[in-house]
Parts: structure tokens; sequence; C-alpha cells
């Protein structure tokens, strides 16, 4: 397609960037095309080929996903053009992977101060490389306390996604697309990224402050089912509140007993936990609907609305009244 002249003087002053996904076997196709359909929509809204992507793997011939799909076309990794950035794309069964020759093939690429991003289960590949050793780094959550234990060099987070210096991590499903939206927003600007997000349809672009759903069960195992107990039962009562000393008479636990395994598998004590599941379902009150803060307040069991803007503040650092507010300077589709 032909570039109108105002397009083309816009292009000229940024630069392509250009992105290669290096897919293993089992990869997570969600991951890995919602990282690439931002770009082609970014390319689109801001009229100029801003990106460009690439599939590759180590011998150019395509890998199955997870779903039982391939994608084509696929470049052997040698082959592809220069890349700006490269991303490994993992999925299930990551390990079975991770071959000696691909942690050679990463090294070089490190070798040649390569930014090296991962997808998913993408960053267990990076770190058994060691290319993630004393980088803040973001899996997927399944993977997050095995790699804790496996690799105590890497700075694991529960965050969507970790940007630390040249190295771009991030878990799976959803949350590739919202590292690309900020990698969208930090070239072409605010702008350029609402819309995209507008074009997909969501409604609230989150940010690396962002933590992505740990269930507790894997938090804390299958073993400890006295855990999962108590705190589904909280879950199942945040619009009234249980007494902790009910909650134990119901669980069959004496209430040190409780404060004990949470102290211990959760590392907070039952209140605080309580509270944190309050603060949870209000933010979702406060996202995915119109109720006024003030109802928010009262559905979520706090006593006032300056008490739950200051416990909100001190768990996710803002105001309730930010999360109504567009996160990044966005502005209205045109």
């Amino acid at each position: 397609m032909r570039l109108s002249a105002n397009h083309a003087h816009r292009q000229s002053f940024t630069p392509r960037t250009r992105y290669a996904f290096l897919t293993l076997p089992d990869y997570s196709m969600i991951a890995l095309t919602n990282a690439i359909e931002p770009l082609r929509m970014a390319n689109r809204v801001a009229g100029q080929r801003a990106y460009e992507w690439l599939v590759v793997t180590p011998d150019g011939e395509p890998v199955t996903a997870s779903n039982g799909l391939m994608m084509t076309p696929t470049t052997r990794l040698a082959d592809a053009p220069d890349a700006d950035l490269v991303f490994v794309c993992g999925g299930v069964n990551v390990r079975e992977s991770v071959s000696p020759a691909l942690v050679t093939v990463l090294r070089r690429l490190a070798a040649r101060r390569m930014p090296l991003g991962a997808l998913c289960t993408g960053g267990y590949a990076l770190a058994q490389a060691g290319l993630l050793d004393g980088y803040h780094a973001t899996i997927h959550w399944e993977n997050l306390s095995a790699l804790r234990e496996q690799f105590p060099r890497v700075l694991m987070s529960d965050h969507l996604f970790t940007i630390d210096r040249n190295r771009y991590t991030c878990s799976g499903g959803v949350a590739p697309l919202e590292l690309m939206l900020k990698l969208i927003e930090d070239k072409l600007g605010p702008q350029v990224s609402q819309r995209v997000s507008e074009q997909f349809i969501v409604e609230r672009i989150r940010d690396a402050d962002d933590r992505q759903y740990v269930p507790l069960r894997a938090q804390v195992g299958n073993v400890h089912r006295s855990v999962i107990a108590v705190a589904s039962m909280m879950e199942a009562n945040i619009e009234n509140p249980l007494p902790l000393e009910q909650i134990a008479r119901q669980s069959g636990l004496s209430r040190r007993q409780i404060e004990r395994l949470f102290q211990r598998h959760v590392n907070c004590v039952p209140k605080r936990y309580y509270l944190e599941l309050r603060l949870k379902r209000a933010r979702e009150l406060l996202v995915q609907t119109s109720m006024p803060i003030m109802a928010i307040s009262t559905a979520c069991w706090f006593k006032s609305p300056p008490h739950f803007s200051k416990c909100y503040r001190g768990h996710f650092g803002r105001p309730p009244t930010a999360e109504r507010q567009p996160r990044r300077g966005g502005v209205a589709a045109s």
C-alpha cells in the first residue's frame, strides 16, 4: 500500500522496529498472537509501518503450538533479517523444549547484545541460559514458584510483565498484549497505544505495576487444604466479612492455628489477606462498573469512603479515583 506524503514524512521520523518471535515446541499461541496483533494494529492506526515481525525457529521448520496448530511462514533464525528484539515463546512442557542447542543460540544472541524477551513460559529458557541472572523477570504463575527455587539469582516477579534494562518478560494469555501496548506507547505515544486498545475493546490498559492473578492453590499447594478452605470462606463473604473466630469455628481450627498457617504459607496474617481480597474486589468494581465510590466502599465493607481511600492507596499506590481516569493520557477514539 502506498503511503501518503504525510505518512511518509511521519515514517521517516519513526525508525521501523523488527521483532522476532522464537517459537518453542508446544508454545502458547494465544500469547504469541496477543503480542503480534497490537503491532499490526499500531501500524494501521499510526498510518505507517512502524513494526515488522517474524516467526522463527533455530532450523526454520514450524513447530506445533500447544493447540495443535502451526504458524507460517516460519524463518530460520540465522537467516532472519536483523531483529531489534527476540522474544522466546514458551508454553506447556517448556523444560523439555529447552535443549542445549537452544541455550547456545540464546547465549550467542546475548553475546551480540541482542535485547531478549520472553512470552508465557519462555522465561525458563532465558533463565536456563543464565541470561536472567540479576534481572527482574516475569513468568506465567504456574511456573513462578518452581523458577524461584531453581534460579535464585533471577528476581522473579508476579507482575503481568517486567522490563528490566534489555530484558522484556511477561506472563501468558493476554499479558503480552499489555506489554506490547507499553512498548507501542514508548515508541509512538499514548494516543496510538490508546487507539490500539480501543480497537481491541480493552477497557483499561494495565501496566507493569499490575500483578497477574496467582491462585492461592498455586501459592500453597494442594497439601495445605486448610488454608485454601479458610481463604475460600473469606472469598465467599467479602460483602459481609466474617470474624476470624467464626471462621475458626466453621473450619474446625483455632484462631491461633489459622494465624500460624497464613503466616507460614501465605506470608501475611489472615486479617491482611482478607483486606487484600476486599481491595481486589473493590478494584474490579471500580474498573468494570460505574458504581459510585461510596457504594463500592460500602459493598466491600469499609467503614467510610476516607478509610477505603486510605487502604486502597496503601495497597495499590494510588487513590480509587485514579481507576476512573485514563491511566496513560489516552484520548477518545477519532
